[in-house]
C-alpha cells in the first residue's frame, strides 16, 4: 500500500449508533452503508453482532449487500463474541473481526475485575481465535492512552504474534492531548518493532474537543488508519468527525503529504442522510457540513468572497457536494420514470412497489410545492426508509387550535397488532395536544425528552422535518417525520419514536430473561 495513503475506517453504524436515542433499523443501516460505500470509505464497522439479534442481522445484511469496503464486526475478547462477529461478516467481500480488551489499570481493576496477566492471555487467545475464522483481524487495547505504555506494548506484541493485521490505539475517554498521543504512538513503535509491519490505527473520542487533532497527531506519528464517524457522532461527546479529517488532509495535502480515496463530493449528502435517519441534527457552525460552513455574514467577508472566494474560503462548497443540495430536480408534472431517474442520480435504486410508493409520496409533495429539489427527494426517500412493518402507524389526526381555548387533538393509530385505536387530549399547544393524544390512543406513558423541527429547504412551501426523542421504561429512542405540515411531521416522528422505544423495552426484557451479558463501553 502507498505509505502516504490513509485508510478511512467509518464507525457511524457501530460507535455512532451507540449514541443515546439513536435507533436504526436494518433498512436504515443498509442505506447508510450503501452511501458510505459511495463516499469511498475503506472500512465500514457495521455493528456489534453479539449485542442483539437485530444488530447481528443488520451486520450480516450489510456484509452480503454492500460491496467495496471491508466490512467489520466488533467483538469483545470472548469466544462467543468473536464467533458471532465472524459469522455476521463471513459473506462480505472482505470480512474483518475487530476485537478489544482494556489495558489500563483503572479498567482492569474496576471494570474487568481482572489482572494484567489475565488480560494479556485473553488478548492473545482472542486474536488467535479470530484469526482462525477470518484473515483480517483488528485488535484494540481499550483505554490505551491511560494505560501503562510498557504493558500495552506487551499486549500489542502478543496480538501481532497471533496474527492481528491492524492495531488500533483508542483514546477511549478523550483524555489525551495531541502531543501526548503522538508521543505515545512513537513510544509503541520503539517498543514493538513488529508494529511497523501492520497497519497502525487511531480511534479518538471528543470529550475535550480534541478528537480530530489527536487523530491528526496519530497520523503524523505514523498511523495510517483513522477511525471516525459521519458528523462526529458516537459515545458521549462523539468520535473524530470523518468530514473534518478528510477535508483537513485534502485541503492541506501539499503540506501534509497524506491522502485518502474519499469522494468528497458525497460528504454533504452522507451527512444529511445520517442526520435524518439518526435524528441527530448538525449544528449550524459545524466544520465542513454545517449550514453556515460556507455562509458569510460580515460585510468585509462578503465583499472579499464576491471579488475572489479564496479570500475567505479555504475549500469550496462544491468540493463537499453542497452545490447539489438545492438543485431543481422535478416539477409537479414529472412522471414516474423522471422520478426514478432523479433518484438514481442521487444514488437510490428503486423499482416495483418501492418506486410506486415513492412516486405516490412525490406527488403528494409536488402538489404542495412548486419545485422539488434534490434535498426534498433525499428527505422523501429517507422518510420512506423509516416505514417499518410491525410498528405504530399514524392513520389520521384532527387538531383544533384557537386563542380562546386550549388546543385539542384527536388521532387514529394503527397498532403493531393491526388494531385501529383512537385517542384525544387537550394540550398546551397543537403539537403537545397531538403527542398526548397519541399516548392516550396507545395507552403508553412515554415521556418527551427532546423535540426539534427544521425546514429542509427554504421558502413558504418548505418541507418540515421533525425529530422526537422519547423515554419509556428506562429506554430512550428517537423518531423522525417529514411533511409540508409541521404538525403532521411531528405526529409521524412521535409514533415512530414510540415504535422504536417500545422495541428497545421489549429487547431489554428479553435480554434480561436470557441473562445476556450487559454490553458496557467500547473503544
Amino acid at each position: 500500500m502507498d505509505p502516504n495513503r490513509v485508510i478511512i475506517f467509518d464507525t457511524t453504524l457501530r460507535d455512532g449508533e451507540q449514541s443515546p436515542g439513536i435507533s436504526l433499523n436494518t433498512t436504515e443501516k443498509l442505506e447508510i452503508a450503501h452511501q458510505l460505500a459511495r463516499l469511498g470509505v475503506d472500512v465500514i464497522e457495521a455493528g456489534f453482532p453479539i449485542a442483539s439479534p437485530g444488530d447481528f442481522q443488520a451486520v450480516q445484511a450489510i456484509a452480503r449487500e454492500v460491496h467495496g469496503p471491508v466490512i467489520a464486526g466488533l467483538a469483545r475478547a470472548h469466544a462467543a463474541d468473536i464467533e458471532r462477529a465472524a459469522e455476521a461478516v463471513k459473506d462480505a467481500d472482505r470480512p474483518r473481526v475487530h476485537t478489544f480488551i482494556s489495558t489500563s489499570d483503572i479498567h482492569i481493576e474496576h471494570q474487568l475485575q481482572s489482572t494484567r496477566p489475565d488480560v494479556l492471555g485473553q488478548a492473545r487467545a482472542a486474536v488467535a481465535h479470530a484469526r482462525s475464522l477470518v484473515d483480517d483481524v483488528e485488535f484494540s487495547p481499550m483505554d490505551a492512552t491511560r494505560a501503562d505504555i510498557d504493558f500495552t506494548a506487551e499486549v500489542i506484541a502478543a496480538a501481532i504474534e497471533e496474527g492481528a493485521t491492524t492495531i488500533n490505539i483508542p483514546d477511549t475517554v478523550g483524555y489525551a492531548m495531541p502531543i501526548e498521543y503522538g508521543e505515545f504512538l512513537k513510544g509503541l513503535y520503539a517498543r514493538v518493532p513488529a508494529l511497523a509491519d501492520v497497519v497502525l490505527s487511531v480511534h479518538c473520542h471528543n470529550d475535550l474537543g480534541l478528537a480530530v487533532a489527536n487523530s491528526f497527531a496519530g497520523l503524523q506519528a505514523g498511523a495510517r488508519q483513522v477511525e471516525c464517524a459521519i458528523n462526529g457522532i458516537g459515545e458521549r461527546a462523539g468520535n473524530a468527525s470523518l468530514e473534518e479529517v478528510v477535508m483537513l488532509l485534502k485541503t492541506r495535502e501539499e503540506h501534509i503529504g497524506l491522502a485518502t480515496e474519499i469522494n468528497t463530493r458525497e460528504i454533504a449528502r452522507t451527512s444529511r442522510l445520517v442526520s435524518r435517519l439518526t435524528g441527530y441534527g448538525v449544528q449550524p457552525n459545524k466544520a465542513v457540513v454545517g449550514r453556515n460552513a460556507f455562509q458569510h455574514e460580515s460585510g468585509i467577508h462578503q465583499d472579499g468572497v464576491l471579488k475572489e472566494r479564496s479570500t475567505y474560503e479555504i475549500m469550496s462548497a462544491a468540493s463537499v457536494g453542497f452545490d447539489d443540495a438545492n438543485s431543481i430536480v422535478l416539477g409537479k408534472h414529472s412522471g414516474r420514470h423522471a422520478l426514478q431517474s432523479a433518484l438514481m442520480d442521487l444514488g437510490y435504486e428503486v423499482s416495483g412497489q418501492t418506486l410506486n410508493q415513492a412516486f405516490k409520496r412525490f406527488k403528494e409533495i409536488a402538489d404542495k410545492k412548486k419545485q422539488v429539489t434534490a434535498m426534498d427527494l433525499e428527505a422523501l426517500v429517507t422518510d420512506e426508509l423509516r416505514s417499518d412493518a410491525g410498528a405504530y402507524t399514524l392513520e389520521w389526526f384532527d387538531v383544533e387550535a384557537s386563542t380562546r381555548r386550549p388546543p385539542h387533538a384527536t388521532v387514529s393509530i394503527l397498532t403493531p397488532a393491526g388494531e385501529s385505536v383512537r385517542g384525544d387530549f387537550t394540550g398546551d399547544g397543537p403539537i403537545d395536544a397531538i403527542f398526548r393524544a397519541i399516548n392516550a390512543a396507545t395507552t403508553r406513558e412515554a415521556k418527551l425528552r427532546d423535540f426539534r423541527i427544521d425546514a429542509i429547504t427554504s421558502g413558504q412551501d418548505a418541507l418540515g422535518e421533525a425529530s422526537v426523542v422519547l423515554e419509556l421504561s428506562g429506554s430512550s429512542a428517537s423518531g423522525q417525520g417529514v411533511s409540508t405540515d409541521i404538525i403532521e411531521a411531528a405526529a409521524l416522528a412521535y409514533v415512530r419514536a414510540l415504535s422504536n422505544v417500545e422495541t428497545k423495552v421489549i429487547q431489554a426484557a428479553e435480554s434480561a430473561e436470557t441473562d445476556e451479558p450487559v454490553l458496557t463501553q467500547t473503544p
